[in-house]
């Protein structure tokens, strides 16, 4: 006789996931940026670290490199760059 498993989910937070990376990794350029942070808002890892204007940037432990922030960013602040092994 078999009962249900159960089995407590990992927090992300324990668990790095920055090694999943598709190959490239956001650069915040720090010189247009309005603060308006969509990059913040969009992320789906919730890995963009910052507070205020030009201070912005992704922590690598988690970012898994999709381009979000990039795409949405309105002053094209933040662009992707190839990862360096």
């Amino acid at each position: 006789m078999f009962g249900p498993l159960i089995v407590k989910p990992g927090k992300s937070r324990n668990n790095k996931t920055g090694s999943w990376r598709v190959g490239s990794r956001p650069k915040f350029l720090q010189t247009n940026c309005i603060d308006c942070k969509m990059c913040k808002l969009i992320c789906p890892e919730d890995c963009i670290m910052g507070s205020g204007k030009n201070t912005y940037y992704s922590d690598d432990n988690f970012c898994k490199g999709c381009g979000l922030c990039a795409y949405i960013c309105p002053k094209k602040d933040v662009e992707m760059i190839k990862e360096e092994k």
